[in-house]
């Protein structure tokens, strides 16, 4: 039965026309404390940040390949561990590898956050990763508050310093290697296969897998609930499809080989 799903959606896919999507501008307006999807949009090329190990880079040009972007603070007495701690257990279980499939970037809304800090933090958390290359796949960012306000502007990701802390929210945005902003995961904890179907749509623009656009065409996200989840009504209606198919070649074909068979005997 499994087997019989999957070719029906491969069926349905290869009978499903191919839509483009209109590239859309950054806006920076000012955004409310939470996230604000920008869906489409593209990160803004004048965003320049510092790696953990003190180099400056431009992150659009490091956005090479798939790419989850995550917003912390380093000293964040709050969400920001267990985002990560969500980040990194996915990264563990998942059968896609870092480095190669898709990256991971941290950047820190803190613009006191040092590169030194970036790099303790790499640690703490990459190196519980056992698969992939974490070295050059997952990079922790800091920068300056222009820099910060630009890119959490561009992502939709709205904060508030409060003191020596920030309010804000909890959430992962995953970026196509063109640097288009295709997916929001909310929380911190993230299925494997949620981050799977992400990375999968945010590859896009490149030669897919066949098992990649079969989980594509039989997978819708749902933003309600906030994962991905079979869409029944396309399988269901691939299913009647071959069925409808399989008969009617049934009927063609049956009556001609009794009738061969009939006429041999």
């Amino acid at each position: 039965m499994k087997h019989f799903i999957i070719l029906s959606c491969l069926l349905g896919l290869l009978a499903t026309p191919v839509l483009s999507n209109n590239p859309a501008g950054s806006d920076t307006t000012a955004i409310p404390i939470g996230i604000t999807e920008q869906l489409g949009k593209f990160l803004p090329d004048s965003v320049y940040l510092t790696d953990e190990n003190g180099k400056v880079v431009n992150l659009k040009s490091l956005v090479n390949k798939p790419t989850v972007l995550a917003f912390v603070y380093f000293d964040c007495p709050g969400i920001c561990s267990p985002l990560l701690d969500g980040v990194s257990t996915v990264v563990s279980k998942s059968d896609l590898l870092v480095g190669k499939d898709y990256q991971v970037i941290t950047i820190s809304i803190d613009s006191s956050d040092t590169p030194e800090k970036a790099l303790q933090k790499k640690h703490n958390f990459a190196d519980r990763i056992t698969k992939g290359n974490v070295s050059d796949g997952w990079h922790f960012l800091t920068g300056t508050e222009a820099e910060i306000q630009e890119i959490t502007r561009a992502t939709g990701f709205g904060f508030r310093r409060e003191g020596r802390d920030f309010v804000h929210s909890a959430a992962i945005i995953v970026v196509s290697p063109q640097a288009k902003i295709t997916r929001y995961l909310f929380g911190t904890y993230f299925l494997p296969f949620d981050l799977k179907m992400a990375v999968i749509e945010a590859n896009e623009g490149k030669t897919s897998p066949t098992i990649a656009k079969v989980l594509k065409y039989c997978f819708n996200y749902d933003p309600e609930g906030r994962r991905y989840v079979l869409n029944v009504t396309r399988v269901t209606g691939t299913l009647i499809f071959l069925g409808v198919a399989t008969l009617f070649i049934a009927l063609i074909f049956l009556p001609k080989r009794n009738k061969k068979k009939a006429n041999k005997d």
